[in-house]
């Protein structure tokens, strides 16, 4: 359904720096209660800075997918809420040197091992949901999946300096590492199912109450990025 924008006024403000105790502001409650302050203040729009995974850099124009959603907003205490995590071994993690600033050593260092312990014992894969976001984001999930476990598989190193075979995407050998990562593949499609849903409910939230979330009008493809790998 197409939404027409009508005069109003709005802030900006990027995910990335909502309140958080676990290093970088997410999707979690004080985004809600952002939402329930620009109702008070008599806003109508929430402007976000681009909420796709962040590359080398950190920078929100830098992405690896001009589709999906970045790892680092799913929220924590959500996925405890769920039974995928512990908040005690949530608290245990160091997760910023200062509350002002977002530490990306430490996040990209510490999130990432948290998610995966979630992913081991989520059990998201039976669900109807889970297979029907699959299928409704089929045409850009399985090659963004499969282009992150060959990332971490080739050292995080940009595409370019893949195998041959690998960068030009002779289908036999994406065969092979289709076969030979697939857990990892999971992991990566695993975490855009839950960053959706968490964003989706949030979206969701702020329409009943008259705020629109919106974001930049430009997309940039970053070169190191699913989406010139796969059509370059």
């Amino acid at each position: 359904m197409e939404t027409t924008l009508k005069r109003g006024a709005g802030l900006l403000l990027p995910i990335y720096a909502l309140s958080s105790p676990y290093g970088i502001g997410t999707l979690g409650q004080a985004a809600f209660d952002f939402v329930d302050f620009l109702v008070r203040a008599g806003q109508r729009y929430w402007q976000v800075l681009p909420v796709g995974p962040t590359s080398y850099g950190d920078s929100p124009y830098q992405s690896y997918s001009s589709f999906a959603g970045n790892p680092y907003f799913i929220d924590l205490d959500k996925l405890c809420e769920e039974g995928l995590l512990e908040k005690e071994e949530l608290k245990s993690i160091y997760w910023c040197y200062t509350p002002e600033y977002v530490d990306y050593d430490v996040i990209y260092k510490e999130r990432y091992p948290v998610l995966r312990k979630a992913f081991k014992k989520s059990k998201h894969s039976e669900t109807d949901e889970y297979k029907e976001f699959c299928k409704k984001n089929e045409f850009w999930l399985e090659d963004y999946a499969l282009f992150m476990a060959l990332k971490d598989y080739n050292g995080g190193c940009e595409w370019l300096k893949w195998a041959k075979d690998v960068k030009l995407r002779d289908e036999k050998v994406l065969v092979y590492y289709r076969r030979l990562l697939h857990e990892d593949i999971e992991f990566w499609k695993f975490l855009q199912y839950k960053f959706f849903e968490q964003w989706e409910a949030l979206r969701a939230y702020a329409n009943e109450r008259g705020i629109l979330l919106i974001g930049d009008m430009p997309i940039y493809a970053a070169l190191d990025s699913a989406d010139v790998w796969v059509y370059h």
